[in-house]
């Protein structure tokens, strides 16, 4: 009742983590001191600890699902959690303080329930192949909390009390946030493992709207590392691309209309971010070819404009930018026309190559750069394009190992192109259900190798419930990720006014109207007047009056939508 005891179930482990439930303390003991009366469950992890309005949370994975072994080491998928109180009651809690509490705690939940998190006890997921084959043995005996990539460590806020005392570690993990799909695959009646990764960046994270640009430590909105890796009788090899948000400080916030207008910051210094960005990805992956994907006309033909202005203002020779206008090249269902930007970069492509290690542990090849692709959301344009990118390394990938004979083409092998279209086709699904609340767009092509109707009339409801999500539910989502994240801190001694903000008139007062005038004007052409001057006289008062307020209401969209409503921190902890 006092305390937590976390035993590991692992065969000879003794040492318990004890959490007093009082002074939120964090010690080891052993299993001897745990109170023979105390009650037991089952859980697969810990996620962390968060500050609520009524005070200490532990959130813990209760149920996990099996994705498959990386070199030998499970990777699972957390399928469930629960988040328990260190206070055993909120009855100290005035209503308000129990209402805002009630809400964080939905928040929470909201983040949790999202698809998309996977950790692994025994190996490192937040690094690609290549990075971890470039370190030190010191490096090597550091816990996974300790040498993680703190850009893709989704629980790291969560964390921040173990992270602070080391004997601590073995008892959590990092989780990631994004997609992961393993296979066993046959070509030629070889048996290769191929594998997918897409690791979402905690920083800068969010949703469609809300979040775009990049923040003043250059970290761009929607920024996703994909690893692609095959192996194969001992040799392993991995490609890496990254998607982002356009580079620099940019907005679209919502306001009812389907698709606001992308705002340009005019105020600030673009390249200090700009520069940052990239330095960071230098470092990281090595030289960099941009595909910008947006529109070269309309509202997003200032974005292209300025990135591309801003890469010949940077003036570095790592930083190459190629532009393709996706809708405009693939118009009128010509999606062959994607081999163009394929066939335009295969040089830039083979210059960068790819990681490869023999049985041996021997490594033969290292990928200098790599593709930074982006559209507007960074989601459906942009996966279409990485899983071609893909496919042309994994085909050099399988030759060099050996599963392909020289000649043969992966598109000719059926069972493993269905295999692989559709692990790109749920990749860009997931990464679009964390960002912009549905699945993918223009899926159907990634699986099928084709534009079909079917995929149109899908787009087009995808597009409607992205349209509801965006105006009505995405600020409660973005205020979620920032609560878990840390951007937001919960002061329990804060009343917490920002949930209770009262609505202006208009809000409320509007839509009323428009729904009662609209209605009229149905039953005014539904119950016909004495006579047809008469019907048409209420006819056009009520229509005017109800296509005059959804006027008003679109001129005042910004107060319709769901707007976050928790102020971040300037940095995080």
């Amino acid at each position: 009742k006092a305390k937590f005891y976390v035993e590991a179930c692992d065969d000879g482990a003794n040492d318990v983590l004890f959490i007093d439930r009082v002074s939120s303390e964090m010690t080891l003991t052993v299993k001897k001191d745990i109170p023979p009366s105390a009650v037991t469950r089952q859980i697969c992890g810990i996620m962390g600890t968060i500050r609520l309005v009524a005070g200490m949370y532990l959130i813990v994975i209760t149920k996990k699902k099996k994705t498959g072994d990386l070199f030998g080491h499970a990777v699972w998928k957390a399928t469930e959690f629960d988040i328990i109180s260190y206070k055993k009651t909120v009855l100290h809690l005035t209503d308000n303080q129990m209402q805002d509490n009630k809400t964080f705690l939905g928040m929470i939940s909201h983040v949790l329930n999202t698809d998309g998190f996977y950790f692994c006890t025994n190996y490192d997921l937040t690094h690609t192949l290549q990075r971890l084959s470039n370190t030190s043995p010191e490096f090597q005996e550091m816990s996974l909390l300790e040498r993680a990539d703190q850009r893709f460590v989704w629980n790291g806020h969560l964390l921040r009390e173990f992270s602070a005392q080391p004997e601590l570690h073995k008892f959590v993990f990092p989780v990631v946030h994004g997609f992961i799909f393993m296979k066993s695959c046959y070509i030629n009646g070889k048996m290769f493992d191929w594998i997918l990764i897409s690791r979402r960046s905690c920083f800068r994270a969010g949703v469609r709207y809300y979040v775009r640009g990049i923040d003043s430590e250059g970290h761009a909105a929607n920024y996703v590392e994909t690893e692609q890796i095959v192996q194969y009788s001992g040799g392993k090899a991995s490609f890496v691309q990254t998607r982002g948000s356009i580079p620099f400080y940019w907005s679209q916030r919502p306001n009812l209309r389907y698709k606001p207008k992308p705002q340009i910051n005019k105020t600030v210094n673009h390249m200090d971010g700009f520069q940052r960005h990239f330095d960071s990805q230098i470092i990281s992956y090595g030289k960099q070819v941009i595909l910008n994907l947006v529109n070269q006309k309309g509202s997003e033909k200032p974005l292209e404009q300025e990135f591309s202005k801003m890469v010949e203002n940077m003036g570095n020779g790592m930083v190459k930018y190629v532009a393709f206008d996706f809708h405009k090249e693939c118009s009128r269902m010509r999606w062959d026309r994607l081999q163009i930007l394929v066939d335009k970069v295969a040089e830039m492509q083979d210059d960068f190559g790819y990681f490869l290690v023999d049985s041996d542990g021997k490594v033969l090849m290292q990928q200098e750069g790599t593709f930074r692709s982006n559209c507007m959301d960074c989601l459906d344009r942009t996966n279409v394009i990485q899983s071609l990118l893909a496919r042309r390394s994994l085909q050099s990938q399988l030759q060099r190992l050996g599963v392909l004979h020289v000649g043969q083409r992966i598109e000719e092998q059926a069972d493993f192109e269905k295999i692989y279209k559709n692990a790109w086709a749920d990749n860009a699904n997931a990464c679009a259900k964390q960002y912009a609340g549905t699945g993918a767009l223009k899926t159907d092509f990634t699986r099928t190798g084709k534009r079909t109707q079917w995929g149109l009339v899908m787009d087009g409801w995808n597009a409607m419930i992205r349209y509801y999500k965006n105006n009505f539910s995405d600020g409660f989502r973005q205020d979620s990720i920032d609560l878990i994240l840390g951007n937001y801190a919960v002061d329990e001694a804060d009343s917490l006014a920002p949930f209770r903000v009262q609505k202006d008139w208009k809000f409320l007062t509007l839509p009323i109207i428009m729904v009662v005038a609209f209605s009229m004007c149905i039953i005014c052409l539904l119950m016909a007047g004495d006579t047809w001057t008469e019907t048409l006289a209420y006819v056009l008062f009520w229509g005017t009056a109800s296509f005059g307020t959804a006027a008003i209401i679109f001129y005042n969209g910004s107060e319709f939508v769901d707007a976050p409503k928790l102020v971040q921190k300037e940095k995080m902890d």
